[in-house]
């Protein structure tokens, strides 16, 4: 799933700054071809989206740390005789 980020507009003694998020995602329509769909959009204040991207990236890590290890074993495998 993809993400457009934009800022919203908002009066200058607003604060804090805010952010649009449209959630996406690419179908094929009838005719085979891609297209964007839009599942949702949300509007949340920056400091709030960063903490969550912050949140998503360290998830992300900890993921691939352990895909990492798993390809060893995989590789270990086929190269042992």
């Amino acid at each position: 799933m993809a993400k457009v980020i934009n800022a919203v507009e908002t009066e200058a003694s607003e604060s804090p700054k805010m952010v649009l998020i449209k959630h996406t995602r690419v179908m094929k329509n009838a005719n085979g071809n891609d297209v964007t769909v839009l599942d949702f959009e949300e509007t949340k204040d920056v400091d709030s989206a960063i903490a969550d991207a912050e949140a998503q990236k360290a998830t992300l890590e900890a993921n691939l740390v352990d895909v990492e290890a798993e390809l060893v074993e995989y590789i270990a495998i086929r190269d042992a005789e």
